[in-house]
């Protein structure tokens, strides 16, 4: 007589479990591993493609705006009160907009700073400002075509601000010595 046996065959599943435990840790840190890297050379490609931005522009940009007032005309300054953004001013940028300018602001009143349009690419005319008054315009200030051919723009007594604006703004809008100036 035959007896009726059962046979069991493992489950080959069951006896894999020891692997997937094993392995899942590591394909999850690769997975991550791949992700990041992605996400870099994202950034990367963004920031290498040139954006219209540039290190200059981007530091105008984070700077504090404020509305100013010189003579009858205002503007949207963007204040330069730190020695880094003193330093670097308006040089590599693009352009400035026609309502727009930058503000030099001194750690103390009556400085006499010089000036000069390192790395400039547009020409500017500078506004000396002194007890909320101009006292002084150097009217179309071109950059330099060399670095040896900078020169040094300076107050003819000393300052508490400058005002940097487009080319031809002052005598667009006829500023003259002694107009007001006022930060809104």
């Amino acid at each position: 007589m035959e007896k009726n046996t059962l046979h069991i065959h493992p489950n080959k599943f069951a006896n894999n479990w020891h692997i997937i435990f094993i392995f899942l840790p590591s394909i999850i840190f690769v997975l991550l591993i791949a992700l990041a890297f992605k996400n870099l050379s994202i950034k990367n490609s963004k920031m290498s493609r040139g954006s219209a931005v540039s290190a200059s522009d981007k530091l105008v940009l984070d700077l504090k705006k404020k509305p100013v007032r010189v003579g009858e005309t205002g503007l949207i300054a963007y204040i330069a009160d730190s020695d880094e953004s003193r330093k670097l001013g308006l040089s590599n940028r693009s352009s400035l907009a026609s309502d727009e300018a930058m503000l030099f602001v001194f750690d103390k009143p009556d400085v006499n700073p010089p000036f000069w349009m390192k790395d400039m690419h547009f020409p500017i005319d500078i506004i000396w400002i002194n007890d909320g008054k101009v006292i002084f315009i150097n009217e179309n200030v071109e950059p330099a075509e060399t670095e040896s051919d900078l020169k040094l723009y300076l107050p003819p007594e000393p300052i508490d601000y400058v005002l940097e604006v487009n080319a031809g703004f002052s005598a667009a809008n006829k500023l003259e010595l002694g107009n007001p100036f006022i930060i809104l």
